[in-house]
């Protein structure tokens, strides 16, 4: 792997060497905030081919790569909780995130669980609670619900073990109001993986705090979605280039907001 930017000289980095966990966890670290800014920082791991599919085949695997996947641990590995759409987790069959012992020291330095929460946002809560990221998660799995959520789905998911986030005033999720409840439990480190209608919700809102793009070197044509989908911002929000990664023709972005 490369650093393409940030660079030291005017020279591109030529050391193109198979990174360990140190250099990947301190190159993602999440940043400490400053005073006035807010306590918890969203964060989006996504990937995307050169013509923007977000997905081939309704997964995202296949347009990924062994790195790629490298990237994905790690992001987990350094996060409180992850959020994800419902629809995400029907089509990709998530599990819950698992314990790794190369984060365990330094997870516990950070005051942090042995393994991220999952964070389902879901409106009508149509979720298998036999699945085992109810069923047996390190850490409870978390549903980030509306107020007006059908009651009998609500005592399904809590029967399962799931632990029940109203964190809107309606049917859906606020996102603002998401973010608020998930600081509150302590979760200040966030890490979004979609999909595409939950990125753009989290778009529109205004919460995304940073964006870590793979693009893959891939076309795939067709209708595939986007990384983020739904309706459009009124004016296009700006993000700055933090860092950038080569591998195999990968390229492994952070953007962060202006």
């Amino acid at each position: 792997m490369r650093r393409l930017f940030p660079v030291t000289d005017a020279t591109v980095d030529p050391d193109d060497r198979e990174w360990g966990l140190a250099e990947l966890a301190e190159a993602y670290a999440y940043p400490e905030p400053e005073p006035g800014e807010p306590v918890a920082w969203l964060r989006a791991n996504m990937v995307s081919t050169l013509d923007g599919a977000a997905q081939h085949g309704g997964k995202s695997q296949p347009i990924s790569n062994a790195t790629d996947m490298r990237i994905f641990g790690t992001l987990r590995g350094l996060a409180d909780v992850v959020l994800v759409g419902a629809e995400t987790v029907r089509q990709e069959g998530y599990r819950p995130a698992r314990a790794r012992a190369e984060f365990a020291a330094r997870r516990e330095a950070a005051g942090q669980a042995p393994a991220p929460a999952i964070a389902v946002v879901s409106a009508g809560l149509g979720l298998d609670f036999s699945m085992p990221l109810f069923t047996s998660p390190v850490v409870p799995t978390l549903i980030l619900t509306g107020a007006a959520a059908p009651p009998d789905r609500v005592a399904a998911a809590e029967k399962a073990g799931a632990r029940v986030v109203v964190a809107g005033d309606g049917v859906g999720v606020e996102p603002a109001r998401a973010v608020r409840a998930l600081a509150e439990l302590g979760h200040t480190r966030l890490l979004t993986e979609g999909g595409p209608r939950l990125l753009g919700q989290l778009v529109a809102a205004g919460v995304l705090d940073e964006l870590c793009l793979t693009v893959s070197p891939m076309l795939t044509a067709g209708g595939a979605q986007r990384i983020a989908g739904g309706p459009s911002v009124a004016v296009p929000q700006q993000f700055e280039l933090v860092s950038l990664l080569e591998e195999a023709g990968f390229l492994f972005s952070r953007y962060r907001r202006s």
